[in-house]
């Protein structure tokens, strides 16, 4: 079976396995997928969602306008509430990683962000040098523009390139495929790339593109990617019902500015991430 035909069937699959509403509603989310990736940890019925959300958030602040200030605030808020992590641009990354020294929240940055334009030696420079800064979790954007031309050799040595770096240090690398630029197709042939590329999770969204988090994207690449990779859901998350839905279609991780609101802590900025 040659490339194409092997995406045509995937596709054809995993989107027959979810044609059914798609609205989100606990009762119907929760129909999405039977089992979530092992660091949801489900435990007796497969819908039941984790009641400590906070341990599932990467707690973000990419705004271009961030200071030094937020990005301390942040740190605090992550240390406080025991966020997964915390996301900044690689600017920050150094100082964050300083505020949280000790803290038990590992730094996580963003590499060819939010575009995914830059070469692949740029991004993987990029993230050598944020792991030497002292993050431990990178999230990379793909090329989009050489996956809509169909180069998916490109798309995939992109990605290996900045996982490999990300290997040397013992880093966990995300991939993010800015699912509202892309079709059903591309978003399993991304997906499909990202796992051969030996990534750790696949991810929704930048938050600075068209759409963000959406359960029936989270289901389609949870259904690509299986059970064994992590799955990021990332743009617009902003209450808990958002990520308790997100998190029962098939999500291990949510990249939100408003964790705080999420866990019920008050409130935080409207910025994904």
């Amino acid at each position: 079976m040659n490339r194409q035909a092997l995406v045509e069937t995937v596709t054809r699959e995993v989107l027959q396995a979810l044609r059914f509403d798609m609205a989100r509603t606990g009762d119907k989310v929760r129909q999405v997928v039977a089992n979530g990736a092992d660091r949801v940890a489900f435990h007796g019925e497969p819908a039941d969602v984790p009641l400590d959300l906070a341990a599932y958030i990467d707690h973000t602040k990419l705004a271009p306008d961030a200071t030094a200030d937020d990005i301390d605030r942040l740190c605090a808020e992550a240390a406080r509430h025991g966020f997964a992590s915390v996301c900044v641009n690689p600017t920050w990354v150094r100082r964050a990683a300083e505020a949280l020294r000790g803290a038990g929240v590992p730094v996580c940055t963003v590499i060819g962000f939010p575009l995914g334009a830059a070469t692949t030696e740029i991004k993987a420079m990029e993230a050598r040098k944020a792991l030497r800064d002292g993050a431990r979790e990178i999230d990379m954007v793909i090329n989009i523009g050489a996956l809509k031309s169909g180069r998916t050799d490109a798309v995939y040595n992109d990605i290996a390139k900045v996982v490999d770096a990300a290997r040397e240090t013992g880093a966990v690398c995300k991939v993010i495929l800015e699912t509202g630029l892309l079709t059903d197709e591309e978003k399993v042939v991304a997906s499909s790339l990202a796992k051969r590329a030996k990534a750790d999770f696949v991810k929704t969204s930048t938050g600075f593109g068209h759409g963000g988090a959406t359960v029936y994207d989270v289901a389609l690449m949870r259904e690509t990617v299986g059970p064994d990779m992590g799955v990021k859901a990332s743009g617009g998350v902003k209450t808990a019902g958002d990520a308790e839905d997100l998190i029962a279609a098939g999500a291990d991780r949510i990249g939100a500015s408003a964790g705080v609101r999420i866990v019920g802590g008050g409130d935080d900025d409207d910025e994904g991430g």
